[in-house]
């Protein structure tokens, strides 16, 4: 059983399709950057992910959560790119990673 709380490992989901063709249609110097994130989110815990003023973890409220999830997040994939995400116990199911900011807000 995992540890519960904000102490918890992050534990990633990559099988949502639409993350899936985003990440792996990306240039390859932007397809590592994204994976670089990937490998140190995995390795933290979600106070620290909260925390990371690298990630800018933010709620999106322009966005309605898929069913079950409280809020969709922003974070920061890579240095051009942005990725929506929800929390589920303790993983982080990646939703989407957007070509520019406005993007990942749903707006124009």
């Amino acid at each position: 059983m995992s540890e519960s709380g904000q102490e918890a490992q992050v534990r990633l989901d990559l099988n949502n399709p639409v993350f899936q063709i985003h990440l792996l249609t990306l240039q390859k110097l932007e397809r590592h950057a994204v994976l670089e994130t990937l490998n140190k989110l995995r390795q933290m815990t979600w106070h620290q992910v909260y925390r990371d003023a690298g990630l800018k973890w933010e709620k999106i409220v322009s966005v309605k959560p898929p069913t079950g999830a409280d809020a969709i997040y922003s974070l920061r994939i890579s240095q051009a790119r942005r990725a929506t995400a929800y929390r589920e116990g303790d993983f982080i199911r990646l939703l989407t990673t957007a070509p520019d900011h406005d993007s990942t807000y749903g707006k124009k």
